[in-house]
């Protein structure tokens, strides 16, 4: 949050350090010109309350300008907490495909999105406003002591002293509950979010259904939860705040009439012995007012610890967070395994342990050697894999659904851990992934070729926008560059490019990147057979070796070697020869 002694955090903590501090001295000024004032009118000086009464408008315009100095130091501040913190979390969740395993490896967080933008924002404010709810009270406390000291004595402020620590201990005792009933709340209100979303996302899928019925009622259920938590918080904030007032506010300001009374009803004090009507008004009400305020400050302070609680609860939140990226980031993750509630003997026959497997990085070169198929939560797929493929020779991947077909892939990618035996592949960015729905980024038609490239990446490369138009002429894209407007041409390339074409911009981002292996997972299921038959001679032309699913008996005759999984743990390696069966349609 302040990550060194000399930097804009700290101006800012120091600023709202001063401006508390002048704040306090303004507070303090103005009940003593205050009370002069008031002096002056029930004396009838004209004189003295004409020129009080000039002194605090000509002192307005300072004290305004010291408040709302304090109010833009804490709103800063706010922001750099939250953009120094949201940077670190994003630094960590976009590290390699840590997001990734948080939603798919992970199941100790179950929305993230909440987390990383509403609770980071909480959890900024209220440790700003704590700096300043805390800060403040304390100051004016120690100053008013001072001059309270000075008027009736340290008996009335050791009082007031004793009463906040008592009264803090019994309210932070009653309000024990806020911080879990806070983390609480942040989840189901995630939990709401995400039900909503994914009514955005699928709304094709659950129209085609006409599934707005069953929906509705996921969703009045997720809020159903939601809202009853909140009844019982509301109620628990109620009752707290009723104890609260009484505790904090009425009965500190009964202490303190009680406290700054003695003076003046004893009549044997020496304080005013000799003091005449209008003496003991000024100082009963210089000397009340100062006690009110210091009363005051006790109470914000004893409340402060209810701001406290809250807080604790959005900490207790981003330290999971952070905790579960630290995990992620170095390899660790925890879920529910399968094998746990299995058989004894399978246990011991297959251990499974996450990351217990060995990647080897090297070119033009993917091998299985011993390499146990399974999902994260320890679903053996496939027990012991092993095959080879040197660059040039194209594999087809056939089988049932549910077979591991896109496991191994999940494997391959390094989404998945490795359970044991060794991976050889070649580093990440010389292995690329084509789904069956194809990701089209936010950004330009440009962007749509080249992502994940930037516009700089593709200049470094050396590749023109006449090489991008050569890429989309190759797989028959070539008018959509003028049908949109140009290679700057800003859309929603999702909603704009159909299903096919985003199939085929795919292809093209393939034939710009070059990689060495290229997985196509049914990514020409919308393309027709010729154009199909194109990008793969054209694959095997620039040199990038294909591992395809697909279900089309045409597209056996570009594809040297099959792997064929049974979906019962079994496989079948073979290279393809004239009498090779061919599955498929």
């Amino acid at each position: 949050m302040v990550p060194r002694t000399f930097c804009k955090e700290t101006g800012y903590l120091i600023l709202i350090a001063m401006t508390l501090i002048l704040r306090t001295y303004c507070d303090i000024w103005m009940i003593q010109n205050g009370t002069v004032i008031e002096s002056a009118i029930i004396g009838r000086s004209r004189k003295d309350f004409k020129r009080y009464l000039f002194n605090f408008i000509a002192a307005m315009p300072a004290i305004s300008l010291v408040n709302n100095f304090l109010k833009y130091g804490l709103n800063e501040l706010k922001l750099c907490f939250r953009v120094r913190l949201t940077k670190y979390l994003y630094e960590q969740y976009l590290q390699t495909y840590t997001y990734y395993k948080m939603g798919n490896l992970d199941n100790r967080i179950a929305n993230p999105d909440q987390l990383l933008t509403q609770d980071v924002e909480k959890f900024c404010n209220s440790i700003v406003d704590l700096y300043s709810n805390l800060s403040k009270p304390f100051l004016d406390i120690v100053l008013y002591i001072f001059k309270l000291t000075s008027a009736i004595g340290a008996q009335g402020p050791t009082i007031m002293m004793a009463y906040l620590i008592f009264s803090g201990f019994f309210l932070t005792h009653l309000r024990r509950p806020t911080g879990k009933m806070t983390v609480i709340e942040q989840k189901y209100e995630g939990e709401y979010r995400y039900v909503n979303s994914r009514l955005i996302t699928n709304s094709e899928e659950i129209a085609f259904y006409n599934g707005n019925q069953r929906e509705q009622q996921t969703i009045h259920k997720t809020f159903r939860k939601l809202v009853e938590h909140l009844h019982n918080f509301i109620f628990f904030r109620f009752t707290m705040g009723f104890i609260d007032t009484i505790v904090a506010k009425y009965l500190a300001t009964v202490v303190g009439y009680l406290v700054v009374s003695r003076p003046f009803l004893n009549h044997a004090h020496p304080r005013h012995l000799n003091s005449t009507h209008a003496e003991l008004l000024e100082d009963y009400y210089q000397s009340g007012r100062m006690l009110l305020r210091m009363s005051q400050a006790l109470g914000r302070i004893v409340l402060a610890g209810r701001e406290m609680t809250r807080l604790a609860g959005f900490t207790a939140r981003i330290t999971e967070l952070m905790q579960v990226l630290k995990d992620l980031n170095s390899g660790k993750y925890k879920r529910t395994m399968l094998t746990q509630e299995r058989d004894t003997e399978i246990v011991q026959a297959v251990p499974l342990i996450p990351g217990a497997g060995k990647i080897v990085i090297a070119d033009n070169i993917i091998k299985f050697d011993h390499v146990p198929l399974a999902t994260p939560n320890g679903d053996i797929l496939i027990k012991d894999l092993n095959f080879e493929v040197r660059s040039g020779a194209n594999v087809l991947i056939c089988g049932p659904n549910g077979c591991g077909k896109s496991s191994l892939f999940r494997v391959l990618g390094e989404l998945w851990p490795l359970f044991g035996g060794c991976l050889t592949k070649p580093e990440r960015g010389k292995l690329f992934y084509v789904p069956q729905r194809p990701y089209m980024t936010l950004g330009t038609l440009r962007d749509q070729v080249i992502y994940p490239d930037a516009v700089e990446d593709q200049k470094k490369k050396g590749i023109s926008d006449q090489v991008l138009k050569e890429y989309l002429d190759n797989v028959q894209l070539g008018q959509i560059l003028e049908r949109e407007g140009g290679w700057d041409s800003v859309q929603d390339w999702m909603d704009v490019l159909s299903g096919g074409e985003k199939q085929r911009m795919a292809m093209a981002r393939l034939f710009y990147h070059k990689p060495q292996f290229a997985i196509l997972d049914e990514c020409t299921s919308a393309v027709s057979v010729d154009v199909e038959g194109y990008i793969y001679s054209h694959c095997r032309k620039v040199g990038i070796t294909l591992f395809t699913v697909s279900h089309r008996k045409s597209l056996w005759k570009h594809h040297d070697y099959y792997l064929h999984m049974d979906g019962r743990g079994n496989y079948e390696f073979k290279k393809i020869t004239e009498e090779t069966i061919e599955f498929g349609s």
